[in-house]
């Protein structure tokens, strides 16, 4: 299996000896071994990762396939990152982007001794399949949520706030192993699930409302993602029928699901489903997006994706229907691309439940 530090070395190619990785997304993917501040710089004739005292010791006994450097007052990343260019005979470093500052890419400019080429999409190019080891750890993040969102259900009570649901919901995710959380969780009730994003606030949880919990944790570096809509106390025969539209686009969609198939189709499928109800205007958003190491990464599920799924590669689905100043629904799972359909690797129950 290609290690990932071979894989950033396949681009040093058309002019480019080089590669300047500044954001920890590929610092991390790199090394295979997370460190908060840091610089990398990989080169075909050796590949140095470069940190101050706080992270130092760590670097030194985590990072894979680099030299560690330390960087100090005497010796900061500009001066450091030169002795190493002039070393390794480094003419054209390919950078991040999409992760700098117009302040700290003027100061690489001037800084350092090679010409500088834009290269983020190829740098994350090589993120979007999962390796079986990367599988590996989204699964288990997938399971601390899955044992949150079940332990936090009998604590959903009527005269509780949002914002001390959204606490509980913190609680129980750690609780459960959590490293951190992939986002700030979303929990919204009654006519504030109508806003997908919507942020937790003082209302109060009454009897008849939905409830809409988005939520995900970090285990080694990576995320997972769900969503959940539950009622509380009871649900009309209107809520049952919008829960049960929202519950078949994602069941439908997830069965047609396949490598081969681009981002477009499959979010057309679950679109399509909608409209044939006419309720396709109350989709507002993409039906999935990839997740690794950040929440949202590309591949995207969305009608402006053209390219083909390929196997090992991870979508969120979550079609969501809301009806402004009403309520809505959001169902989210996430899914493995495979050759002959797709690996949920989200077990929570998605029949609408009612507390």
């Amino acid at each position: 299996m290609m290690k990932n530090i071979e894989k950033y070395l396949s681009l040093l190619k058309d002019g480019v000896d080089g590669l300047l990785l500044t954001s920890r997304y590929s610092r991390f993917y790199a090394a295979e071994f997370d460190i908060a501040e840091g610089v990398a710089l990989v080169t075909a004739k050796g590949s140095r990762y470069f940190t101050d005292s706080r992270y130092i010791e760590a670097a030194q006994a985590g990072v894979q396939g680099m030299e560690v450097c330390l960087v100090d007052r005497s010796y900061n990343y500009h001066v450091l990152l030169n002795r190493a260019i002039a070393e390794l005979e480094v003419t054209c470093l390919g950078y991040e982007e999409d992760y700098l500052t117009m302040g700290e890419y003027l100061g690489y400019e001037k800084a350092l001794n090679a010409s500088l080429k834009p290269m983020q999409a190829q740098i994350n190019g090589f993120r979007g399949i999962k390796e079986p080891w990367e599988q590996t750890r989204m699964k288990k993040a997938q399971e601390i949520t899955d044992a949150a969102f079940a332990q936090v259900l009998p604590k959903i009570h009527a005269g509780m706030t949002e914002k001390e649901l959204q606490a509980e919901l913190i609680y129980c995710l750690y609780r459960n192993g959590a490293d951190g959380l992939s986002f700030d969780p979303i929990v919204v009730s009654g006519p504030n699930t109508s806003m997908p994003h919507g942020v937790p606030g003082d209302r109060v949880l009454q009897d008849g409302d939905f409830i809409t919990m988005d939520f995900g944790v970090l285990y080694q570096g990576y995320c997972s993602d769900m969503t959940r809509t539950v009622a509380l106390g009871y649900a009309t025969e209107e809520m049952k029928q919008l829960y049960a539209l929202v519950l078949k686009a994602q069941e439908d969609t997830i069965a047609i699901t396949k490598a081969g198939l681009t981002g477009k189709q499959i979010d057309e499928h679950a679109r399509n489903i909608f409209n044939q109800a006419g309720m396709g205007q109350y989709f507002t958003h993409s039906y999935g997006h990839s997740l690794g190491m950040e929440i949202h990464e590309a591949p995207y599920c969305n009608g402006k994706s053209e390219i083909p799924m390929e196997a090992g590669m991870v979508s969120s689905a979550e079609p969501g229907l809301y009806i402004p100043g009403k309520y809505g629904v959001r169902i989210e799972d996430v899914v493995i691309f495979q050759e002959d359909g797709c690996l949920n690797i989200t077990n929570s129950p998605k029949n609408l439940i009612i507390l």
